[in-house]
């Protein structure tokens, strides 16, 4: 239908059509974005007085492509007309005829941006004929509720066939064991009829015994009939289990499935692998390439930690659950522990940090710290090392690896491989989306940020995961008119190098949404008195208000009585807070309302060994003396503990300022929920995860970091909204503490991963979800393309 409306407006509207392309050559663009187009559109429309215009096909068409390429004589465009669903079309600039594209005539025609000479037998990576017998998803509101379309079609698939299923079931319950000690059934139960008799004996008994007794006062009888441990520490809980696998027996249900396989006793070892940066728990944050994944990790381990103590108690097992933070090993560690092998996690039982070196290609350990960028050409023998080392350490194989960012997913994927070990995934931020045109343009990137090794890990390492956890349903799929992060990697060239035609499908049901939380320890509202840390207070009030000279500081705020502008994070250019001074020197309305506050990087060029964060750190000076914010403004180079941290947004709140997330994008902002569950009124960027976390105008503000006068004048009118009406800053305050507790909590974030790691070891087991074919493609995309593009980086 959008093919066919186009071309016929076309035909009938030559004169108008021809004219408004004539614009968009006379622009002296080659690439053009939906701004682009859409504002060249409405100017030609107002223009020629044609309200009409902007109703019609063409207009429709206009609005909703995402790119377009001049390559005469063709105008070629994408369209995105709802969530994950694709276009292509070219049209003639003379003849005005319309054509619908495939794929990859598209990404030929946009090669010629670059390429004066197009190659037409270019590498194609397309991974769709390995997917065409897998069960997808099809709805665009499904995307990333992966666990809840397979529980949908593996009960569908038992009730058509149960003996298959049962048989499926039976043979899976047998496998479980920890060290040799088996669970769930023996030996005894090796047929269908002999557990579904068991299970019924079995509910005849308990039924007469007290939900309070334990396994200790039934196992024996239990036994008997062929049970082993696992089924639960109460009688209670073993009744209810009984009882949903005889339901799910003799009725499928996908809700039975769910709940009864998130308790089967699998997972008592994890690896979470985070190869690149300082990982540590202190004296960390700020360092480059240092920020809020490390945060998450720590916390996430931590509720992780405490779900399985909770899981393991309740099935009535004695096994002690170990967790393996794996991270770099870097000898000169400056005043961090990245130098120490092994580091307990604090608040933890059994977490540890265990650091593996990076090693050259004789065998010699990488002392300094290297860009995430340039960690390429190590991972491979970093993985065989930690391998060892986590057999070494845990005595057996992990249960499930979890990878993090670019690196460590690559990491989860070449273990994985070698374990035979569930993967998951959580990308965090994926680099291909924060770049214009980055994978277009890589070789003119290539010296600084080897985008070729870290897209080319990026779809190795999506496709190979068995299942993929995301913060939000924008970094799956976007929204209607904003490209996912996942959802980018569908389609893109890298001329000369290779065509994705089909990279990956976000109707994937690997896709799953658990949103990370905040710590409600630390990061809890200013006004619980009895857990605030006054403390800690002369030394806040030193770091915002300090009269006396510092080496980390730069700025010394002269009306202390005024609200404060808070901001912290990376200072990297993505995260923006080189724009948000700008806007801020720039906005008088705001500078006399309120004081700006931040903290990110170091304030000396020289003590930084990243390149972009040294240019960032002399931005930020530029900025100071063109505005002259000596007197309205604080920077501090400093890098504070959570407490600090917590304390400092209650400090804040205290005071009725506000929390500002400037970033060109965000893949999630725990800064940003950690500021809200502490009481602080947010403005955070509209790219990213922030978008779907704040509930526009009731729980804090979206801002667009592309309109900074636009963002500056909006905060403006807050403060002076609070100024006249008190309340207003108390609405604010509430329903972004609110918010947080509905949505975000580590705790909630536990539950649903254990829940998650358990069903896909299932169907792993059960279906065809292993993709053997589609591993053996990787393999060789591995060995053929990313290996030979990691050897090109150059190692230290």
């Amino acid at each position: 239908m959008l093919a066919t409306d186009f071309a016929e407006y076309v035909e009938q509207n030559k004169e108008t059509v021809s004219a408004l392309l004539a614009r968009y050559v006379g622009c002296g663009k080659i690439l053009f974005l939906q701004s682009d187009l859409w504002d060249e559109l409405k100017s030609f429309a107002a223009e020629t007085d044609d309200e009409d215009l902007l109703d019609s096909p063409l207009a429709d068409v206009i609005y909703r492509t995402q790119e377009a390429t001049l390559v005469h004589p063709w105008f070629c465009l994408d369209v995105r007309p709802r969530v994950a669903h694709w276009y292509y079309f070219r049209v003639h600039l003379e003849t005005l005829e319309v054509k619908e594209i495939s794929v990859s005539e598209f990404l030929y025609f946009k090669e010629g941006v670059v390429c004066s000479e197009r190659n037409g037998w270019a590498l194609e990576i397309d991974f769709g004929p390995f997917e065409r017998d897998f069960p997808k998803m099809t709805q665009a509101r499904s995307i990333g509720r992966g666990v809840e379309f397979l529980n949908r079609r593996m009960s569908g698939k038992l009730s058509h066939d149960l003996s298959k299923g049962d048989e499926l079931i039976l043979s899976f319950l047998r496998l479980h064991s920890y060290r040799g000690t088996p669970f769930m059934l023996s030996r005894r139960i090796d047929t269908l009829a002999a557990l579904q008799h068991s299970l019924r004996v079995g509910l005849e008994s308990l039924a007469m015994r007290s939900d309070r007794e334990e396994w200790a006062d039934v196992g024996d009888e239990l036994t008997a009939l062929g049970f082993e441990p696992g089924w639960g520490r109460t009688v209670k809980m073993i009744r209810e289990n009984f009882t949903l696998l005889a339901d799910i027996f003799e009725a499928p249900d996908y809700r039975a499935l769910e709940q009864f396989f998130s308790r089967i006793p699998m997972i008592f070892n994890i690896v979470v692998l985070s190869p690149h940066g300082y990982f540590g728990q202190e004296n960390v944050l700020g360092l480059p390439d240092t920020g809020g994944q490390v945060v998450y990790i720590l916390d996430q381990v931590r509720a992780l930690e405490k779900e399985m103590r909770k899981r393991i108690y309740e099935q009535g097992l004695d096994i002690i659950p170990r967790i393996l933070i794996i991270t770099r090993l870097i000898p000169q560690a400056g005043d961090t522990t990245c130098n120490q092998r092994l580091e307990e996690v604090n608040g933890t039982d059994n977490v540890q940090i265990l650091r593996v070196p990076f090693r050259d290609k004789e065998g010699g350990e990488v002392p300094h710290w290297i860009s995430r960028f340039d960690i390429w050409p190590y991972l491979e023998r970093f993985a065989s090392d930690v391998k060892e080392e986590i057999m070494s350490e845990l005595g057996c194989r992990p249960d499930l690896v979890i990878g993090n960012y670019s690196d460590g997913n690559l990491v989860a994927y070449l273990l994985s491989q070698k374990l035979g070990v569930t993967q998951c995934n959580i990308a965090h931020a994926l680099e291909k989306t924060k770049y214009l045109f980055s994978a277009l343009y890589w070789k003119d990137m290539e010296e600084k940020y080897h985008f070729s090794c870290q897209f080319t890990a990026d779809l190795i390492a999506m496709n190979s995961a068995d299942f993929i956890i995301t913060s939000t349903y924008q970094e799956i799929a976007g929204s209607d008119t904003i490209v996912g992060q996942y959802e980018s990697y569908a389609s893109y060239t890298m001329p000369d190098l290779y065509r994705v035609v089909n990279g990956i499908d976000v109707f994937d049901p690997k896709f799953n949404i658990v949103s990370p939380g905040a710590d409600e320890d630390i990061y809890f509202p200013y006004f619980v008195e009895e857990k605030r840390l006054h403390s800690l207070h002369d030394e806040i009030m030193d770091l915002v208000f300090g009269k006396s000279p510092r080496g980390d500081a730069r700025g010394m705020l002269e009306d202390n009585g005024k609200p404060i502008l808070f901001t912290m994070a990376r200072l990297d250019k993505i995260k923006n807070l080189t724009g948000l001074v700008d806007w801020y020197g720039s906005c008088e309305r705001l500078r006399s309302r309120v004081n700006l506050l931040v903290i990110g990087g170091t304030i000396d060029p020289a003590l930084s060994d990243d390149s972009e964060e040294k240019e960032q750190i002399c931005l930020m000076h530029q900025l100071i003396d063109r505005h002259g914010l000596e007197g309205q403004m604080r920077w501090l180079g400093v890098r504070l503990d959570k407490k600090m941290t917590g304390e400092l947004y209650r400090f804040l709140a205290d005071r009725r300022g506000a929390f500002v997330q400037p970033a060109f994008f965000e893949a999630f902002g725990l800064t940003v929920i950690e500021a809200m569950g502490s009481g602080l009124p947010i403005f955070a960027t509209c790219y990213g995860g922030p978008l779907e976390i704040i509930e526009d105008g009731i729980s804090g503000f979206h801002i667009d970091p592309n309109h900074g006068a636009a963002a500056a004048e909006k905060i403006a009118d807050f403060f002076e909204q609070c100024a006249s009406d008190e309340e207003h800053w108390h609405d604010l305050s509430k329903g972004a503490i609110e918010r947080v507790k509905e949505r975000y909590t580590w705790q909630l974030y536990a539950q649903r991963l254990m829940s998650l790691s358990c069903i896909y070891g299932f169907w792993k087991f059960a279906t065809n979800l292993d993709r053997q074919e589609t591993q053996r493609y990787l393999e060789m995309f591995y060995n053929l393309q990313f290996k030979h593009l990691a050897e090109g980086v150059g190692g230290d």
